[in-house]
């Protein structure tokens, strides 16, 4: 269901996430906050679990949006490009959401949180590995790269978002990037 009025209340129901979480998400309360009611939520998305799936859809493609301006053929230069987008505090909410959700698929790897760790790992590989040089891309030296460059990111973010130390995390991602 494509309707304008879906759309309207998918992208007020993120922002009510981003500013709310989903850990303890209800319908009622969502519902009047977005100027719906739970009974229209239910209907355009079919359940609570399917508005989530949705939610995290939606987060997943705020982060993925970046990657499309990275440098091709220099994961360095990527590197530092997301992480620039990463440390920003404008992206706090979203990316609080992100390790909210992904934390859940850990431990509640059914429901709307199932396989949110799993995909959001493969996209960011898949993105990655679009940066390096197609001549070596697919190498075991490749792939160990940009699975460090991942682990370094998502490590550095979840430093970050624990101790709000942007100066420390980004020196410590900066540095690295340049060793790439």
């Amino acid at each position: 269901m494509g309707s304008a009025r879906r759309t309207e209340l998918l992208e007020s129901a993120y922002r009510y996430a981003l500013a709310h979480g989903l850990a303890d998400l209800s319908l009622r309360p969502l519902a009047a906050a977005i100027g719906s009611s739970p009974r229209v939520l239910l209907y355009l998305f079919g359940s609570k679990d399917g508005l989530i799936r949705e939610l995290l859809d939606r987060a997943r493609s705020d982060e993925v949006a970046l990657l499309g301006t990275a440098p091709a053929g220099d994961l360095a230069a990527t590197t530092r490009l997301i992480w620039g987008w990463l440390s920003d505090p404008a992206h706090r909410a979203l990316l609080t959401l992100w390790t909210e959700a992904y934390a859940r698929s850990l431990i509640e790897p059914d429901g709307p949180w199932s396989a949110f760790a799993r995909e959001t790992v493969g996209d960011w590989l898949s993105l990655l590995a679009a940066t390096q040089p197609a001549s070596t891309r697919d190498t075991p030296e490749a792939v160990a790269e940009r699975t460090a460059t991942l682990a370094l990111l998502r490590g550095a973010l979840l430093d970050l978002l624990a101790t709000g130390d942007q100066n420390r995390t980004t020196t410590a991602v900066l540095g690295r990037a340049g060793d790439s």
